[in-house]
């Protein structure tokens, strides 16, 4: 993460496909795109927060549809360059209920949109819990937010009526010394649930020299008084589950990605370590069709892992991609045939095609309105 603060803040966007600021909520026709294709990307802009909503194309390609403000607004991390959230999930689609989630942190508000295709209607926009919310964990009907400021802290909710509901006595703190706007490199980077939701699992970066908070989540909703807590090394940033519900945690200082048992008492057994990819600041990381992407945002790039059944890890193509000035967050489209990875040093998202050897083909490049503070990705 340390090498982020190099990385230059205004890059010239890719030329090809990209598409001038719109005015909010105009929609652009789409024709070939699918229904339900979508990519939402957040501004997180700290003079008022929105979302970006792009049709998708059977190509890949993407349509600019409209501009949906949050009624909240971004922030950015003390020292961050291009990662001012300095976090994954922060933007996240409930697919179980069809909603998008999005936090404001600058106003420690989350908003709640409903999705149809590319249009979204907000629901709600409700307190965080906490200081600089940063990162959102869904599973069933339970939502987490993690507010990455001062302290630290997460707070729980119930999901019913596309709204979310504060789970009295959920709130739980994670007894850091930080400030508000957190110290990037230091703030906790992600939090989200096992894939059986026994347990809830944040990542702490720096904090004590890279640890892994793991509470247990009982039926009620509420978390363990206390986490467990496992100390990784480096700079323990993002994360996914493999098929097998193995731990995948992408480590800045390593440049590499290792997989972890979550035991029963929240304790994590590592099972494989990858070998480094070979680039600067790998950060973010996500699955797609058997491939694990890490996002590198001192090279602008991404490298690509696969996990064997055994969660051991091998690193395949590296850099799989080049280009992405700044590469934080990504995701991927749901049929995994797509990459999306935002480019924190041009304000654009770039796209790329997932081919059947893992590696990636440029597909275009959009530029993001408003979008020199941009965080948070999903796709649908």
């Amino acid at each position: 993460m340390r090498n982020l603060i190099r990385v230059s803040t205004v890059i010239a966007a890719m030329a090809s496909a990209m598409l001038g600021a719109p005015a909010l909520f105009a929609h652009a026709a789409a024709p070939g795109a699918g229904a339900d294709h979508a990519v939402f990307v957040q501004t997180n802009d700290p003079a008022g927060n929105s979302i970006v909503a792009y049709a998708r194309h059977d190509d890949g390609t993407l349509t600019w549809a409209a501009t949906y403000p949050t009624g909240g607004n971004g922030a950015r991390a003390a020292g961050a360059a291009v990662d001012p959230l300095a976090s994954q999930s922060s933007l996240v689609i409930d697919a179980a209920h069809g909603l998008l989630l999005a936090p404001n942190a600058g106003s420690n508000t989350v908003s709640v949109f409903s999705i149809s295709g590319d249009t979204l209607r907000l629901n709600q926009v409700v307190a965080s819990g906490g200081p600089f919310p940063a990162s959102i964990g869904v599973h069933g009907d339970l939502a987490y937010v993690l507010d990455a400021g001062f302290a630290g802290y997460v707070q729980g909710y119930r999901i019913a009526g596309g709204k979310l509901h504060p789970i009295e006595g959920s709130l739980r703190s994670l007894g850091l010394g930080n400030g508000n706007p957190p110290a990037f490199s230091q703030s906790p980077a992600q939090v989200g649930f096992t894939p059986d939701d026994s347990h809830l699992v944040i990542t702490m970066k720096g904090n004590g020299g890279g640890s892994v908070y793991v509470y247990g989540v009982s039926p009620d909703g509420r978390l363990s008084s206390t986490p467990a807590i496992t100390a990784v090394g480096g700079n323990a940033f993002a994360f996914v589950f493999d098929p097998a519900g193995q731990l995948v945690i992408v480590n800045a200082a390593f440049g590499n990605l290792s997989t972890y048992t979550v035991n029963g008492n929240g304790t994590l057994t590592l099972v494989s370590a990858g070998a480094s990819d070979g680039q600067i600041a790998a950060c973010w990381v996500t699955a797609a069709n058997g491939n694990y992407y890490a996002a590198n945002a001192g090279s602008g790039s991404l490298s690509q892992y696969t996990i064997d059944s055994n969660g051991t890890v091998v690193l395949g193509h590296s850099p799989a991609a080049t280009g992405i000035p700044g590469a934080v967050d990504s995701a991927a489209s749901s049929d995994g045939h797509f990459l999306y990875a935002q480019s924190g040093g041009s304000a654009s998202v770039k796209a790329f095609a997932i081919n059947g050897d893992g590696s990636l083909s440029p597909i275009g490049s959009w530029t993001i309105p408003d979008g020199g503070s941009q965080e948070g990705i999903a796709a649908a």
